[in-house]
């Protein structure tokens, strides 16, 4: 991966790298690229290129070479594997290309854990640390019933004798990827419980 800086003249000097690379740590990590993904953290800076003066400003610009571990869901298919993995040069087992590097194998779809963050009768909204993820209705189980006088909204299960099984804001969900979407700057995720060993995690 590769980021353009531009320092300010007075910030040249002996201490340039320490400055360039303080930048590249804020302007680069917590972000998201659609090519790459989320940007969790730079790992290893690889390259510095000698600045360039932009005529009339004095601002020097720099370009900065880099390794990151990056977060980038994937709807799984056959021969694919998913993970978070490290984005960089094609050296020590480090994947050069768009893709993250795998870790684990996933068969169907990758799972994960999320945090709901709204419910209404077309679905629930999640959350997978930065990742915004949407399960529609129809990838809810059927004896799920959306239930709008409770308060908050709810999809609710009665299935035993026992406390019904509720999904509402901040419940914990496991669910699986089944489709994403790649922005610039933005990735969102089509989720389902509708499958052995997901939804609220009790």
């Amino acid at each position: 991966m590769e980021r353009e800086l531009l320092l300010h003249p007075r910030l040249l000097g002996p201490h340039v790298t320490d400055h360039l690379k303080e930048k590249l740590l804020q302007s680069v990590e917590g972000t998201c690229s659609g090519r790459h993904g989320y940007i969790i953290t730079v790992t290893q800076i690889i390259s510095q290129s000698k600045g360039q003066i932009k005529e009339g400003s004095g601002i020097t610009s720099f370009t900065m070479k880099f390794n990151a571990i990056v977060f980038r869901p994937f709807k799984v298919g056959r021969g694919k594997e998913a993970g978070v993995g490290e984005q960089g040069r094609g050296r020590g087992g480090v994947n050069p290309g768009p893709a993250c590097h795998p870790v684990r194998p996933a068969p169907e779809g990758e799972v994960l854990d999320a945090i709901v963050t709204k419910v209404n009768k077309m679905g629930f909204f999640a959350e997978v640390g930065p990742l915004p993820v949407f399960v529609s209705k129809h990838a809810i189980p059927a004896d799920m019933v959306f239930d709008q006088n409770s308060n908050p909204a709810s999809y609710v299960s009665q299935v035993t004798d026992e406390q019904p099984i509720r999904i509402r804001p901040d419940s914990e969900v496991r669910l699986r990827i089944v489709g994403t979407h790649f922005d610039v700057n933005e990735i969102r995720a089509i989720g389902t419980i509708r499958d052995d060993y997901l939804g609220v995690i009790t």
